[in-house]
């Protein structure tokens, strides 16, 4: 196993940013937090850098990639830069994207909440990353079945099919598990990895059985009280929803998706999964990410030791895959490394973050990454599934913010 450097200090978080005035002569909002001058520039980034990043995002927002969104990073132990971009969807007086605007986190959940659960349960000896599936689903059965582990879960690579659309057939969690359970395999379980949400649906239910908690109580008590991520919740409360960004003007709800979760498998499972259904303020994240970078440690208490932060975010070794432990990381076994979408070793990454980085994306428009070499975080919350999921152009944006904000450090 790696073993990582020391954690940095535990550093105040700064509120800081440039301001981008200059950029596309106001033709698009953008939102900032205090900062002590304009002149400002974040310990670790060369000045200049952080408008080259904000234009990235900003050019995004103008050829209508996404309505808007919110950017942070951090740096050497601290958030180093905050900054929101448009509005909040292309409606005639949508309100400006502030910093603190909440939006769905969609596959962001898998490692937010069910990956740091699943650390947490491993530091405590409750949960074994080699314990069969069958042993907690019997009806789970057959040859190939029977020698899935949760970790083949955790990696995407149990052979489980990769989706289905059970909404429009069950509603609730034992019907869900169920089906799932029943289904069966896609492949040979450990040749491969195929990203699996319902993998990850099963995968939640053994953890509430473990912590003998329901997920959602489970979720807050575990992960997101004790990293003040005050912002996050499963079915965000009405007094929220101003701060909510809209997601897609969905076919299925005959409604534009405001506050309630876009995930329709998440939907049917009354709003509270594994996979999906979170929702979350970029500064929320950036909790959890200076955690994982701190070595487990937040607020100066432990909540995942070190050996396991590196366990969880290396990647795990399945064939021609980059998956970690429920992380994905920007490189698999071939060691191509690409910006462009289609290419051979395309990355949400980008080409410049570390091979030792981590991080993972969401279906909505989200993602954050994590480069523990380099003591630096990215987050980019948009919601680029308004109105229509047809819009794919986030891919291209998100390799460029990453591969801009690379450049944009003092010493890349």
């Amino acid at each position: 196993m790696r073993v990582g450097r020391a954690a940095p200090s535990r550093r105040r978080f700064l509120r800081g940013g440039l301001a981008a005035a200059a950029l596309a002569a106001g033709r698009y909002a953008v939102g900032r937090a205090a900062v002590a001058s304009e002149s400002y520039v974040p310990r670790g980034f060369r000045p200049g850098g952080l408008e080259s990043v904000d234009a990235v995002v900003a050019a995004g927002v103008l050829s209508r990639a996404f309505p808007g969104g919110v950017l942070a990073l951090g740096r050497d132990g601290a958030l180093a830069h905050l900054r929101a971009f448009g509005r909040l969807s292309y409606d005639p007086g949508a309100a400006e994207v502030a910093t603190d605007a909440l939006y769905d986190l969609a596959s962001l959940t898998k490692v937010v909440v069910t990956t740091t659960l699943s650390m947490i349960l491993v530091d405590e000896g409750k949960l074994d990353l080699d314990a069969r599936v069958h042993g907690f689903f019997p009806a789970f059965s057959g040859p190939a079945k029977e020698r899935i582990t949760v970790r083949h879960l955790l990696t995407h690579s149990g052979g489980l099919q990769w989706w289905a659309p059970l909404y429009e057939e069950v509603q609730g969690k034992p019907a869900y598990l169920e089906r799932i359970v029943a289904m069966d395999l896609a492949y040979e379980p450990g040749t491969k990895s195929v990203y699996s949400d319902l993998g990850i649906i099963l995968l939640g239910d053994i953890l509430e059985r473990i912590g003998a908690t329901p997920f959602e109580e489970m979720a807050r008590q575990r992960v997101l009280q004790p990293l003040e991520m005050k912002d996050a919740h499963y079915r965000p409360p009405a007094e929220l929803l101003p701060r909510i960004a809209p997601t897609e003007n969905d076919p299925w709800r005959g409604r534009v998706v405001r506050g309630e979760v876009h995930d329709e498998n998440a939907f049917a499972l009354g709003g509270v999964a594994p996979h999906a259904g979170l929702f979350a303020t970029a500064q929320d994240l950036a909790h959890l990410a200076q955690m994982l970078l701190d070595g487990g440690t937040y607020g100066g208490k432990r909540i995942v030791s070190r050996a396991t932060v590196e366990l969880f975010t290396e990647r795990a070794g399945i064939p021609v895959s980059s998956r970690a432990l429920g992380w994905d990381t920007p490189t698999d076994e071939t060691g191509l490394r690409s910006s462009v979408p289609g290419q051979p070793g395309y990355s949400a990454a980008g080409s410049l973050f570390s091979a030792r980085s981590f991080g993972h994306t969401g279906f909505t428009g989200t993602s954050m990454w994590m480069d523990p070499e380099r003591e630096l975080y990215a987050i980019l919350l948009t919601n680029r599934v308004h109105p229509t999921r047809d819009n794919n152009a986030i891919r291209e944006v998100r390799a460029q913010v990453a591969d801009a904000v690379v450049r944009a450090l003092e010493r890349p």
